[in-house]
């Protein structure tokens, strides 16, 4: 996912879903003729729910033939929830969730092919990379229209303290001049003979998506589609163009010690106080982080959102994977039409820019990126605009079996490789001949 997740509410709102999808697999009419569709929602943060819910509202005042009710979801648990309800006959008509999570759905045929059921005008307006991350199966199966890069987020004193070059979408670190940076920043500030200020912590409890995604940014990617005498088979790959961003970090942790080894267990947000403290001088956070620095941050604490290193990968080497947020029709729903038309009133340039301003997030719209309170210097919204026209499809998005390779294989292989516990040579045996094993199970 390209959201962090407040897990202390699942309980509740699993209960509420669950409540809010039962009943959905009717024909959504009345008696007297209006329609009523169901919008699952995973929306979470007091403006992202805010402005969902003005524009449903909005939407029901000019459609009275065609109702929709809002139904409050969760993130962390929406898959299991949704294949319960699509087995069940009673899925929602509108999905709201993530490109990385649509693939089995779409195989599964538990979603409408969108091709021809929305506007021209909303085709032209979001690019085709960001349509490649919800076409497969030969179709479309969901409207892209939220993202988020990962950005380097850092102490704006002690970068100007050091004299570090200051980097910027036109020109970016490389990821060596970055790893220089990074020994400028590391010290022992009281003489006692230990760090106690790292260059970068890197968070890496879940480190598959960071370690795929940035691999885009030196020519790598993992997956290739290679055909086979059986036909078309996604396959892992892991050569010095994959590995090299993990190779960057495995040597901060364990060879130039200017990033600490006890930042690999934390999570993004687990990060954030040694950051605020100035033990960290940057950590690499998802572009909607922000928000939470905003909240958190003590007074007078002064950051900076600045591009990830770049390579020499495509898009100028700052091209990285993302699995934007996405729309989607119920295959099952009665009303496919109307529903593809609310996703389109949701996706237009103006509302597209609401929902990612209450989101902290970018919109995929060429239109919407150029709304001007996207396009601020404050908390970084213009450094993101301009990254964003790097963004590529996550490498994982239409692979089958990922998700089963991702938890059983690459996560612990990962972990071993950062703690120092594997070598390369070993993560690459890993993820390539344990990988294709899983992925071929899933191409039979």
């Amino acid at each position: 996912m390209t959201r962090f997740r407040r897990a202390s509410a699942a309980a509740a709102l699993s209960l509420a879903l669950l409540a809010g999808l039962a009943g959905c697999g009717d024909d959504g009419g009345s008696d007297d003729g209006t329609v009523t569709l169901d919008f699952l929602s995973l929306a979470w943060q007091k403006e992202s729910v805010e402005a969902n819910k003005r524009l449903v509202a909005e939407w029901n005042e000019e459609h009275p033939d065609v109702q929709v009710r809002y139904v409050q979801g969760i993130w962390d648990t929406v898959h299991d929830q949704l294949l319960t309800s699509f087995e069940g006959g009673e899925a929602p008509d509108i999905i709201h969730d993530a490109a990385d999570d649509l693939t089995d759905f779409a195989y599964g045929g538990y979603l409408a092919d969108l091709t021809d059921l929305l506007p021209a005008s909303l085709r032209a307006d979001i690019p085709e990379q960001s349509w490649r991350t919800t076409t497969m199966n030969g179709g479309i199966y969901g409207v892209p229209f939220l993202q988020e890069p990962r950005m380097m987020f850092a102490n704006t004193d002690l970068l100007r303290e050091s004299g570090v070059r200051i980097p910027t979408p036109a020109d970016p670190w490389s990821w060596r001049e970055f790893e220089e940076v990074a020994k400028e920043l590391t010290a022992d500030t009281d003489g006692d003979g230990g760090t106690d200020r790292y260059g970068v912590a890197w968070g890496m409890k879940e480190p598959v998506s960071q370690s795929v995604n940035l691999s885009l940014s030196t020519g790598g990617g993992l997956f290739s589609r290679e055909q086979t005498d059986d036909g078309p088979k996604n396959r892992v790959g892991y050569g010095p163009r994959d590995s090299a961003v993990a190779e960057t970090i495995d040597r901060q942790v364990n060879e130039d010690h200017t990033a600490p080894r006890s930042s690999l267990g934390m999570s993004g947000s687990d990060t954030l106080p040694g950051f605020f403290a100035g033990r960290y001088a940057m950590v690499p956070l998802n572009f909607s982080y922000r928000q939470l620095i905003t909240q958190q941050a003590p007074d007078g604490f002064a950051w900076s959102v600045l591009p990830m290193p770049a390579g020499d990968g495509p898009a100028g080497g700052l091209a990285q994977g993302v699995s934007p947020q996405t729309l989607s029709v119920a295959e099952d729903s009665d009303h496919r039409q109307a529903a593809a038309d609310f996703i389109a009133f949701m996706t237009r340039p103006e509302h597209m820019a609401e929902l990612a301003a209450g989101d902290w997030m970018l919109p995929t719209g060429r239109e919407a990126l150029k709304d001007p309170a996207l396009n601020t210097e404050e908390y970084g919204w213009r450094t993101g605009v301009q990254v964003a026209r790097s963004l590529r499809p996550a490498p994982v998005l239409g692979v089958r079996g990922y998700r089963e390779w991702s938890d059983k294989i690459a996560t612990p292989a990962f972990q071993r490789y950062f703690n120092g516990d594997t070598d390369l040579d070993e993560l690459r045996e890993s993820l390539v001949e344990d990988g294709n094993l899983v992925l071929d199970r899933y191409q039979r």
